[in-house]
């Protein structure tokens, strides 16, 4: 091969590994996985997302769309899942009923409305609920301001946020649901607008996320080495977002490392079904890379412990994973700080994906903030026995299989 052959060559295999590695580490997977560990069940991988894209149902459930306008502009596509209606008894007029509580969820970095998957599939007809996608993902419009130079912050989530609840349910009590950024989201919504969380907000359900001090995560990296990574992040994101197409190109033909490096920081167990898997690589990889390195700046300085005191006296679930390297479950202790009276569950085995992960502990665990807050009668039938702890007296640790035993909110990751 010619000496330009090698440079094309060596400028191809640079972009593809950065690529791939930033856009793991802005959607929960970060770089420094070893190569071994990477190749390690590439022909399942391979399998699976074949046999997903053919004939997968992961992120396939619709409901009524509809479009919202943020403060600059931008589009925020949302889908809402209404209760059916009643049918009128003969010979009597239908009473007009209050408004039902509305959960919204909101979804992580570099991921999608879809991500709620398998709690849309069990809430379906049981709870009004509205899933959108934060600006620049899935199918909202990209970011208006970002595109005339105004950064991400997570203030401006939250007021995305609010222009989604008046859109969607203008009145009536609420039930948020935030995962990584979506709680972010939620948190930078209550300190903007304290009125509505006192007024209409029921309960708060944060999973996998951080009210602040996301600078000092390492990622599993060490320390000497994350220090280095901080240092030329930045430069590199600039980088890499002025160059999308060939990052995307990179990223694409790198697709088996990618898949990898997924698997390795957004799941905690080795047991995922691979088809599972491939969905949250789908739902990683449709994120461009400039939109990765838009966002990421945001969570450097993002703290909104203070906020976190609005939903003082409401009900909480905080649910953490107990292997999750993004959000560490030390994170998720500090929230129960601010709220003693939280609910603090750890799960097993888990990493930060645990909504896809877990999707039965998780959905048991919402059902039951969504039975103690009204919006629902009762848990559902079949929740996971024992996935609910017994109120704010430290946390519960929940096994893969819905098993738990009491722990010390004090030491979640022990």
């Amino acid at each position: 091969m010619s000496e330009d052959g090698d440079r094309v060559s060596e400028n191809w295999r640079k972009a593809g590994w950065a690529g791939a590695a930033i856009g793991v580490i802005a959607a929960g997977a970060a770089a420094g996985v070893a190569v071994e560990r990477i190749t390690v069940g590439r022909g399942i991988r391979r399998k699976a997302r074949l046999a997903l894209d053919a004939a997968g149902d992961y992120g396939s459930l619709r409901g009524t769309a509809g479009v919202c306008r943020a403060e600059d502009g931008t589009e925020l596509y949302y889908e809402a899942d209404e209760l059916p209606e009643e049918p009128a008894r003969r010979g009597r007029l239908r009473r007009k009923k209050p408004p039902a509580a509305t959960v919204v969820f909101c979804h992580g970095y570099c991921l999608g409305q879809d991500s709620w998957h398998f709690q849309r599939a069990a809430l379906r007809g049981t709870v009004r609920s509205v899933y959108w996608d934060q600006r620049s993902h899935g199918r909202s419009m990209r970011g208006l301001s970002q595109a005339d130079g105004e950064p991400v912050t997570i203030e401006l989530l939250g007021r995305d946020l609010k222009a989604v609840i008046d859109a969607t349910a203008p009145e009536g009590p609420l039930v948020l649901v935030g995962h990584s950024m979506g709680g972010m989201t939620i948190m930078a919504l209550a300190e903007q607008f304290p009125e509505l969380v006192r007024e209409r907000v029921v309960g708060v359900a944060l999973v996998g996320t951080s009210s602040g001090r996301l600078a000092e995560v390492t990622y599993g990296l060490p320390a000497l080495g994350m220090g280095a990574v901080r240092r030329l992040l930045p430069g590199v994101l600039k980088v890499l977002g002025s160059q999308v197409e060939l990052v995307e190109r990179g990223r694409r033909a790198t697709a088996d490392l990618f898949a990898g490096m997924i698997k390795q920081y957004s799941f905690g167990s080795g047991d995922v079904d691979p088809g599972v898997a491939r969905f949250a690589e789908r739902l990683i990889e449709a994120t461009p890379i400039d939109v990765v390195a838009e966002f990421y700046p945001a969570f450097q300085i993002h703290d909104k412990t203070i906020a976190l005191q609005r939903f003082t006296d409401i009900p909480v679930t905080v649910i953490a994973g107990d292997h999750d390297m993004i959000t560490p479950p030390e994170h998720s202790a500090a929230i129960k700080d601010v709220l003693p009276a939280a609910e603090l569950v750890v799960l097993e085995n888990t990493g930060h994906l645990m909504m896809l992960e877990r999707p039965d502990a998780v959905t048991a665990l919402l059902t039951g903030l969504l039975a103690r807050t009204g919006a629902v009668p009762q848990a559902l039938p079949g929740d996971a026995p024992g996935a609910v702890s017994a109120g704010g007296a430290g946390a519960t640790n929940v096994g893969a299989h819905g098993r738990s035993t009491a722990r010390s909110a004090a030491q979640p990751g022990s």
